[in-house]
């Protein structure tokens, strides 16, 4: 068997019999000509404040990115990365077809806390993104960017993007970062130190199923790019940018998966799809299996019968303490610790016992059908765990996740271009991936995370053909 060393990308490309389609490249925007747009839209005042906007993160006591983009040997990997057109041209040299692009720059603005400041930017970058990629459509598709601080301002940004700019793939905040309302309230000048995390599904601020429907008019899925770095979800280093870097998209993804999922998003809404970028597939696999295990022993029927406190045999409970409970540990007192603590009892009047209730879950079954259908996971290609998504005797029902290739050419972690494709191929090489895999993984999946809801994405370009054949054999199938 040959080895990856001695298969480069366009080799790749060419023993395969499939396109491939990167789920998830970066642009790396100028901020100067960012600035550009905000000065046209806004007027050269709002352009000042902008350029002098303070980073979300700027007092918060964690190690940010520094030396995060290409350079010396690779200085051309940055120059793509800030040039479509010559990404374009180099997409040969990296073995892919098509490539799915996202915004860099979107990663701190979606934590704006300033309204006007967040909504200008989005709208200036939207522009700059339409303008910059408008004549290469047919190898790179560019995703706009979404403001999700309230539906409102989500929704007036998706149907200009969409409807006046011609995009017709999105990135949306995943969460909204605010000061703890106490400290605000009583202390504002205080409020900028610290942080609440929001989530934008279960328990958020507000009832975020008016932008999940436009989405399903608009025909555009729901893809999240949020790190955790920063939140307040856990603990940052002030000193070490690794440290804060290690999980932090999956932490992220987990988040907003768990949300949408409890919220029951996917059950309202089958007909729309999530992607939760660059955080890899391990975590989701942890959790899909998890929720299995949970509602076993939370739902609803098995609580009433084996966790109710009130059923609680409290003779039993006498009867043992007196035989085993060396007169310390007395029948008194271990049914009042059974009947009023945290595990044994509830706390509230107002608890909801059903916490399953918004999934409307009746079987095991119905768990793989709300999270497998509608769930994409863009993984990188040197991600060691990416076999899991396909490892039928691991997860419940036999279940495949839809894990897809995504480079993250443009960033740190990428050396060079084009050795993503070769990195991928290596889980074929060790025979962790079937040729099938490879293919879902390279071509199915990225191209079925936007043609499930939109069977044209992908017309107009290089690879329309081939996803037109895939479309009608996915109907068939159906």
């Amino acid at each position: 068997m040959l080895k990856s060393t001695q298969l480069d990308a366009a080799d790749i490309r060419s023993k395969v019999s499939h396109p491939i389609v990167d789920g998830d490249g970066h642009i790396l925007e100028a901020r100067l000509t960012i600035l550009d747009y905000v000065k046209k839209i806004a007027g050269p005042e709002v352009a000042l404040r902008y350029e002098n906007l303070e980073s979300p993160w700027k007092h918060q006591d964690c190690q940010q990115i520094f030396w995060g983009m290409p350079s010396g040997p690779q200085s051309i990997d940055r120059a793509t990365a800030m040039l479509p057109k010559l990404y374009r041209e180099r997409l040969d040299e990296a073995g892919i077809d098509v490539g799915i692009v996202y915004s860099t720059a979107c990663l701190p603005l979606m934590h704006v806390r300033d309204d006007e400041m967040r909504q200008v930017g989005h709208r200036a970058l939207n522009t700059m993104l339409a303008d910059i990629f408008s004549e290469v459509g047919d190898r790179l598709i560019m995703n706009c960017v979404i403001p999700m601080f309230s539906p409102e301002e989500a929704i007036s940004e998706l149907d200009f993007a969409v409807g006046e700019l011609g995009f017709k793939a999105a990135t949306f905040g995943t969460e909204v970062r605010l000061p703890v309302p106490q400290i605000a309230e009583h202390a504002p000048e205080l409020g900028k130190y610290t942080e609440r995390v929001n989530p934008v599904a279960l328990d958020g601020l507000y009832d975020y199923d008016p932008v999940w429907q436009r989405c399903v008019d608009l025909k555009v899925p729901v893809a999240c790019h949020t790190a955790a770095r920063g939140g307040g979800s856990r603990h940052s280093s002030p000193s070490n940018f690794v440290f804060n870097h290690l999980g932090g998209f999956s932490t992220a993804g987990d988040y907003f998966c768990r949300a949408i999922f409890m919220d029951g998003v996917t059950r309202r809404f089958p007909e729309l799809n999530f992607a939760f970028l660059e955080g890899g597939v391990g975590w989701a696999v942890q959790l899909y299996n998890d929720l299995f295990e949970h509602w076993e022993k939370r739902n609803l029927d098995f609580m009433k019968g084996n966790l109710d406190p009130a059923k609680l045999d409290t003779d039993l409970i006498r009867e043992m303490a007196e035989k085993y409970g060396d007169g310390i540990l007395t029948g008194d007192a271990l049914i009042g610790e059974s009947t009023t603590n945290r595990m044994g009892g509830i706390l509230r009047e107002e608890i909801e016992l059903d916490e399953f209730r918004r999934c409307e879950i009746s079987k095991k079954e119905d768990i793989r059908d709300l999270f497998v259908q509608p769930f994409y996971f863009g993984c990188e290609a040197d991600d060691a765990m990416n076999a899991v998504a396909f490892n039928t005797k691991i997860n419940h029902y036999g279940a495949k996740l839809k894990a897809f290739f995504g480079s993250d050419i443009g960033h740190w972690d990428v050396e060079d271009i084009r050795d993503c494709v070769p990195d991928a191929y290596k889980n074929v090489e060790k025979e962790l991936f079937t040729d099938q895999d490879f293919e879902a993984f390279m071509f199915t999946n990225p191209v079925n995370l936007y043609t499930r809801q939109n069977s044209r994405f992908f017309e107009g370009t290089i690879i329309e053909k081939e996803v037109y054949e895939l479309v009608q054999d996915t109907e068939k199938v159906a």
